[in-house]
Parts: C-alpha cells; sequence; structure tokens
C-alpha cells in the first residue's frame, strides 16, 4: 500500500482528530464548558470576517457581544471572556497530545536523518568504517535550560502525556475521562517557581523520556554500526541548567545547586533500581540471582546517602552477570542487560551534567571585593598596586596564583555565594563524580580578563590541586563575536591556561549566544557573526593545537537560534570544527521536540545524522568568495537597518506600552526575573532575550525573525543584483536555511490583528515602519526562493501552524481588546484601578494560551 504524503497524513491523524476530539470536549457535562463551546465558534467566525473587514479587535468584541450576547452586563461579559480564554487553553493541549500522538506517522522514523538512513547509506557507499572512525570522536550534548518559555504547571504536563497515550490507542473512555479531567485542572500558576522546582519539572523528561530514548539510539549504534562491539565514546550526552544557571537569578543559591545535584543522582539511581527489577523477573537462573539482588539493594540505599554510590563497583557486577548469562544461560536476555550497562555509562552516578553560569559583570564585582577585602586582611596574595596594573599585567598576577583563600573573611552575600558556588561544585564532584559538573559558563564574556578572574577563583577557593572544571566563555553580542579570536589567542598563548587546557585534553569549549546576539544586532547579522567567529575560532584553535568545541544558547523560534536546528548544523560547511554538536534546548522546545520518547529519539538522531553528514560526503564546500560577499555585505545591510530601527525613539516606548512585555514579569512561569536590574525604567541592555522575542511573538509580529531582512535583499534588487541573492541561496544550504527559519517567522505573523495602529497618532509610523518591512521580506523572500506561498516545501508544518494560529484567533482578539481597554482608561482624568487590574488579569491571561500554541515564539 503506498504512503501518503506528509500533508494528507497530517490532515488523517492530526487534523480530523482533532476535529472530533474537540467536538467530545464541547459536550462535557459542565455547564460553563458546554456554554463556553458553544459561544467560542460564534466568536472565532466574528474574529474572521471581522478582521476580513478591516474590524478592530475591539470593535469585533463589541461585535460579537451585540450580535451574540446582548442581553449580558459589563461584568458577565468579561466572566465570559475568561472562561473562553481557559477554554482556548484547553483546546491547545488537546491539539499538542494529538500531534504527539501521530508524531510516528507523520515523521517518517526510518527516513532521512535517521540513524538507520545513515547507516544504511553508509553501507551502500562502502564508508561503514569511515562512519565508526567518526562516531568515535563525535557527540551530540543538549542541554536542558530553565528558560521560562513553558507556561504548563506539572499536572497539565501530566494530562497531555496520559492523553497522548490514549489517543493512540484510540481508547476513547480514557480520552472522554482526561478531557474532563483537562476541563478541571486550573492551569495558572499563583506564584512563582523556585529554581529548584523547575529542576524538578525538567528532571521528569530525564527520567521518562531521554533515559530510555538515550539508551535505545546507544543501543542501535552498538547493534548495528558496531555490530554489537564495545563503544569507547558515549556519543550522546545531556546538560542541566536548573540549578546552576546563576545569570540573572538571585534565587538560585549554592545549596539549590547541591539540592539539584542531590536530585539528579537519586532520580538515577531510582532508574537503574526499576530497570534491575525487570532484569530480576527474567534472570531467574542459578548463579545471577544474589549479584541482581545486591545490585538492587545497593542502588537503594545510595539514594539518600551522597557519595556512597560505587560506580565502578556497581558497573563490574552487572558486566559479571552478563558474562555468566552468556557463558551459562545460552545468552538469554543478553541484548537487555548490555542495554542497562550502555544506560550506566551514559548516565554514570549523575544522570545530567550540571553548569554553572555566571555574568562577567558579577565576577568582576566579586573579584574587585576579594582584592579589596585580601589587602585588609593582608594575606598577601595580590601585590598592593594591583589594581592600577593594566589589564594584561593582571593577567599576568592572575596566572601566577598559588594560594589557598581563606573565605570567611568575607561578609558580603554576592562574594560569599559565588565562592561558596565554586566549594558546592567541588563537592558534587566527589559524589556524583566529576561528569556531575564540570563546566563553568561566563555569560558576556568580553576579554581574557574575564576568563582569567574565574580561572584565579576556582584555583584561590577549591581547586588549586588540580582544576577539574572547564572555563567556557560565553560571546553573546556582535562586538563580542568580532573580539572573541583575539580573546581566545590571548588564553591560549598565557602560560598558565596553556597548562590547564593540556590537563583538560587540549579542549576548549566556547559558548556562542544567538539570542542575545539577534536582539543586539537583527536576525541576518546575529547568525552570520556567530558563523564568522565560529570559523575564525576554528582557525585560530588549530592553529595551537586546540580541539574547539562550540556550545550555541538556542532558543526556540528563528530568532533565538531555533526553527531547523538539524538543518542548520548540517549546512555549518568545512571551514568550522564540527566534532561535537552542543546546544540548550528549552521551554517549549523541550516539550514539543523532545517530550515523548518518539520526539526525542527522532531529533535527537537528526541532530546526529547532521553533525555527520556535514562531514561524511558533504556535498556542502562553504562558500565561494562571490558568495560570501554576497553575504557578508547582506548582513551589514540588514544590520544597519535593524540598528536603525532599535534607535527610533519609539522603539522603547512601543514595548513598554504597546506590547506585553511588562505582563512577562506578572506571569509566574519562572524562577528569573525577566530584566536584569531593577530599575523601573524601561533599558534595552537590561532586557532579556525571552520577553523581548515574545513580546514581538504575542504581537503576531515575529520582528525579531526578519526584520532588516527585505530591506537587505531590496538593496541588490534596486542594483539589478537579485540574481547574487538568488545565486548564494542556491549555492548555502547555511543561506537556505536561514531564509526558510525567517520565512516560519513570518508565517506566524498576523498584522490584521495590530492594523488599527496604523492610525494611531502616536506610535502610527512605528507601525508602519514594521508592516512594510514585513511586506517587503515576503515579497522578496518569495522571489527568492521561488516560492508561491511560505513554508510551501513544508505542507505539514505549514498546516500545523495554520491550525495553532487558527485556535488562538480569539485568544489574540481578547488579549487586543484587553490592552486597548487599558491604554483608554489610563488617559482617563480619574483613573479606575479596579478595572485597570481586570484588564491587566485578561492579558497576563491571554499569554498562556497563545505562547503554548507557538511551540517555539520565546
Amino acid at each position: 500500500m503506498a504512503v501518503q504524503p506528509k500533508l494528507e497524513r497530517f490532515k488523517k491523524n492530526v487534523l480530523s482528530k482533532f476535529q472530533i476530539y474537540n467536538s467530545i470536549f464541547m459536550t462535557l457535562p459542565f455547564d460553563q464548558i458546554t456554554k463556553t463551546g458553544v459561544l467560542l465558534p460564534l466568536f472565532h467566525e466574528t474574529c474572521e470576517k471581522g478582521y476580513a473587514a478591516g474590524d478592530n479587535p475591539s470593535a469585533i468584541v463589541e461585535t460579537f457581544f451585540q450580535k451574540y450576547q446582548a442581553r449580558r452586563t459589563k461584568k458577565s461579559q468579561i466572566k465570559l471572556l475568561f472562561r473562553f480564554i481557559q477554554y482556548i487553553e484547553r483546546q491547545v493541549v488537546l491539539f499538542d497530545a494529538i500531534e504527539d500522538a501521530a508524531f510516528p506517522v507523520i515523521n517518517n522514523m526510518d527516513g532521512i536523518g535517521t540513524l538507520r538512513s545513515l547507516k544504511e547509506k553508509a553501507f551502500s557507499e562502502n564508508k561503514i568504517e569511515e562512519l565508526k572512525a567518526y562516531l568515535d570522536e563525535f557527540k551530540v550534548r543538549i542541554v536542558l535550560t530553565a528558560h521560562p518559555t513553558q507556561f504548563y504547571p506539572g499536572s497539565v504536563l501530566g494530562i497531555i502525556t496520559d492523553l497522548t497515550e490514549a489517543i493512540k490507542d484510540n481508547d476513547l473512555s480514557r480520552i472522554n475521562n482526561l478531557l474532563a479531567q483537562l476541563g478541571k485542572t486550573p492551569f495558572f500558576k499563583h506564584k512563582k517557581p523556585t529554581p529548584y522546582d523547575e529542576a524538578v519539572n525538567l528532571i521528569w523528561y530525564l527520567e521518562n523520556v531521554f533515559y530510555d530514548s538515550f539508551g535505545s539510539i546507544f543501543d542501535y549504534i552498538q547493534q548495528n554500526i558496531y555490530d554489537h562491539k564495545i563503544i569507547k565514546n558515549e556519543i550522546i550526552n545531556i546538560g542541566f541548567w536548573p540549578g546552576g544557571d546563576r545569570d540573572g537569578n538571585p534565587f538560585v543559591l549554592p545549596d539549590t545547586t547541591l539540592k539539584v545535584a542531590g536530585l539528579l543522582q537519586k532520580s538515577i539511581l531510582k532508574n537503574y533500581a526499576k530497570d534491575l527489577k525487570k532484569l530480576r523477573r527474567k534472570l531467574t537462573f542459578r548463579g545471577v540471582e544474589d549479584s541482581l539482588n545486591d545490585l538492587i539493594a545497593n542502588a537503594y540505599s545510595a539514594i539518600d546517602k551522597p557519595g556512597a554510590f560505587d560506580l565502578e563497583a556497581f558497573l563490574s557486577e552487572l558486566k559479571e552477570v552478563r558474562k555468566i548469562v552468556k557463558r551459562d544461560h545460552h545468552s538469554l536476555y543478553l541484548s537487555e542487560i548490555t542495554s542497562l550497562i550502555n544506560k550506566i555509562q551514559l548516565f554514570g552516578h549523575h544522570f545530567a551534567t550540571l553548569d554553572i553560569r555566571q555574568d562577567s559583570r558579577i565576577h568582576h564585582s566579586v573579584f574587585s571585593k576579594i582584592v579589596e577585602k585580601s589587602k585588609e586582611a593582608n594575606n598577601k596574595i595580590f601585590p598592593e598596586n594591583y589594581n592600577e596594573l593594566s589589564e594584561d599585567q593582571q593577567i599576568n598576577v592572575l596566572s601566577e596564583l598559588d594560594a589557598v583563600l581563606d573565605t570567611s573573611i568575607f561578609e558580603d552575600e554576592l562574594v560569599k555565594n559565588t565562592l561558596q558556588t565554586i566549594k558546592v561544585v567541588k563537592e558534587i564532584q566527589n559524589t556524583n563524580g566529576e561528569k556531575g559538573a564540570h563546566r563553568y559558563i561566563i555569560s558576556n564574556n568580553q576579554t581574557a580578563l574575564n576568563v582569567m578572574q574565574l580561572y584565579a577563583m576556582l584555583k584561590l577557593v577549591a581547586f588549586n590541586d588540580r582544576l577539574s572544571i572547564d572555563i567556557v566563555p560565553l560571546f553573546e553580542t556582535v562586538t563580542d563575536l568580532e573580539n572573541a579570536p583575539k580573546v581566545m589567542e590571548q588564553l591560549y598563548t598565557n602560560k598558565a591556561y596553556k597548562a590547564h587546557l593540556r590537563s583538560r585534553g587540549q579542549k576548549q569549549t566556547i559558548m556562542l549566544g544567538f539570542s542575545d546576539g539577534t536582539k543586539d544586532g537583527g536576525y541576518f547579522m546575529a547568525n552570520w557573526a556567530i558563523f564568522k567567529a565560529k570559523e575564525a575560532l576554528t582557525q585560530i584553535s588549530k592553529q595551537y593545537n586546540i580541539d574547539v568545541v562550540f556550545f550555541d544558547g538556542r532558543g526556540g523560534p528563528p530568532a533565538r537560534g531555533g526553527g531547523k536546528t538539524h538543518q542548520f548544523y548540517a549546512s555549518l560547511g568545512p571551514t568550522i570544527e564540527d566534532k561535537e554538536v552542543q546546544l540548550t534546548i528549552q521551554g517549549q522546545t523541550i516539550s514539543s521536540n523532545f517530550g515523548t520518547p518518539d520526539s526525542s529519539k527522532y531529533n535527537l538522531e537528526q541532530l546526529i545524522s547532521s553533525g555527520l553528514s556535514n562531514s561524511l560526503g558533504s556535498e556542502n564546500k562553504g562558500f565561494s568568495d562571490e558568495d560570501r560577499a554576497t553575504m557578508d555585505e547582506l548582513a551589514t545591510l540588514s544590520y544597519k537597518a535593524y540598528q536603525d530601527f532599535k534607535g527610533h525613539p519609539k522603539f522603547i516606548p512601543y514595548l513598554e506600552r504597546i506590547s506585553t512585555l511588562k505582563y512577562y514579569a506578572k506571569a509566574n512561569i519562572g524562577s528569573r526575573p525577566s530584566k536584569r536590574s531593577k530599575s523601573d525604567r524601561l533599558i534595552f541592555s537590561d532586557l532579556r532575550a525571552i520577553p523581548f522575542v515574545g513580546s514581538w511573538s504575542q504581537l503576531k509580529q515575529n520582528v525579531p525573525g526578519f526584520f532588516g531582512v527585505g530591506t537587505a535583499i531590496r538593496s541588490f534588487e534596486d542594483r539589478g543584483e537579485l540574481e547574487k541573492v538568488i545565486a548564494l541561496y542556491n549555492n548555502s544550504s547555511f543561506f537556505k536555511t536561514l531564509l526558510e527559519n525567517s520565512m516560519m517567522s513570518l508565517s506566524k505573523s498576523f498584522f490584521a490583528l495590530t492594523k488599527y495602529m496604523a492610525e494611531d497618532e502616536e506610535f502610527g509610523p512605528f507601525w508602519n515602519i514594521i508592516y512594510s518591512e514585513y511586506e517587503l521580506s515576503l515579497r522578496l523572500l518569495l522571489k527568492v526562493t521561488g516560492c508561491k506561498e511560505l513554508m510551501e516545501n513544508e505542507p505539514s508544518g505549514k498546516a500545523s501552524i495554520e491550525v495553532r494560529e487558527s485556535i488562538v484567533l480569539p485568544l489574540v482578539t481578547i488579549q487586543q481588546y484587553a490592552l486597548r481597554k487599558i491604554q483608554q482608561l489610563q488617559k482617563q482624568k480619574t483613573i479606575d484601578k479596579e478595572q485597570i487590574e481586570v484588564f491587566e488579569k485578561i492579558v497576563t491571561r491571554t499569554l498562556y494560551g497563545i505562547i503554548n500554541a507557538s511551540r517555539n515564539s520565546a
């Protein structure tokens, strides 16, 4: 039987089921749900017709009430709007669950980019040994972050998981009960989660998804590529930021870090014990029963005793069990034993590597206080004239430090917490192994001194004997990316830092920030600046015989480095080091791309394949001189357009007063503050990328994903050289991926929603600048790509976006209605604070469904 096209599979397995189950949800025996379910389609229709006629959101809402609910009081109207919000939130959950259930049907689990496809290609081209040689060194590390782009509370995530399974099984009774449960379960978080809460939520994914998907991928590689032989390289591993990411989060304390590390160890030991129990039911043979009982007892006894678990002895005992089964019991269940051994080798007794991260400016402040207090204590660690020395001279002093700092002399809380965190890292290494916490990331890294200040603190506080930590500078702004090669050369030529790198296997990890890069320099320039920085850093690292590893700080949407991630890595070409793929996975991207065993396995395989295909027989030969010049000019032109836009006098006021920016802080979705400073005034540099990008998404304008793109391309069109951009698109898979991701941003834009602003006396001209750039980018992207419509080559992805955008159409309308009401109320002579609070609550509540529906909008 012929396989249906992807779009047809989507319509049959997602769209049709959504229509069926949504109708069941509408008929649940709860008065509010039934009444709301009847009225919502009428409101949806009013929205569609209203925007088609050019009406504004206020007129649409008022038309609906006049036509269908004329007898309702104003208070009753507000109640109905809240019920619409609650109902739509649940429609989004239903659609998520249906799409998750259909994932293996919609996507070809053995198709291009999967391990099976990679293996068969290698066999057919007689490159299996080449593939194995590359896998001996290649690694993928995904790093789970706690960045707040996921609005579902744990109870709702549980319902999504159960609903997904029920839909897979077509179990109508369970589906009916779960939909009823969904109707009764609150979505709103009444208080902000703590960093520990965030860790608990993400560890659920480690236990229930990644533990098995990592294991099954490794098993497949071992069995089918290495012919059951031992693999020395783990190939895939996982990092973890909740509890260790102190950057801008004053609530992440040393005790938090220690508690999270303890929880990670407990979680992995519980998973081992669970698997051992399953094995014990199968391995009912002489010679192994006692060993299995001992292993289970060891795992459980170590759960509440940090440092008590002997990983090597545990692994050795299990390998002995495998040997006995192979020798004496016909290799029964041998693959299950090997699979558990593989998991233990992948996850150790740490489960995930806990990264520590802090801003260089905080480090500098702390370090200055250390120097000052050391002078007062007369401990002779620093020369008296340290603060008067040049930067190079300070680096020389820090390189030669050989002392132990008495941390008890410090009273400043920030200093104490920073130094105690370093001690905690050492403690975690003692209990969870070195892999438990071996990376310290410096955000906003600008100089070699930033790195050497951390180097000195680590040595002075806890690692004087052996520095068993990788220091990872994070370069974020366009200027910092340009300076990155000089900074790294200064470190590579520093005697002390060279010795440190030798002790770490001549390997240097460098992190690059897509989110802040885009916020700073715009879409084209951020991606191109990172590409060029990687090229230059690859070159300088090779020059000094250093293996450089790039760690990408990516968000969900294209504007923050997301979109088609695996295509991006496959497109990098031969000028960038690619033995490892490392990237952050956060918020909705965790649940949407890795939230089920099927999606997790598929997307992990795509990442493995993308890195390998970039090297094994890749047709990507990099940029020609002419294409590079075109890309350079496009980035420069778009950068100027974006900087001019950012410098517009209405840019900050628009974000403050027209967007939902200030409501992110009220949504209780994450432990971290939404901006870096406590200032009441909005300062752009203090603004975090997530609320910045998310606010444009809520407006359905998606500015960071396209602004400057159209202007840059038009410059070529105006002088009759558009063929250069078209040639670049045809020749460069990197540029092609950039344009396709930008087209995804455009496809999620809906300017009819805010068209009323074109007439606004204050913000009309500014809105028109955005809309003109949108229209220009849309026209020219279609012209360059030769497409007739956005996402033409991804019909199922386009269809998914269309359904999601349709579901939240009433929601964005209600949000705009409430925002306009707030603006009107604030202009009145007598301000009605109670009314403003009601509409502000509406705005905050609408954030949830809009973000969740987009799945990668922040």
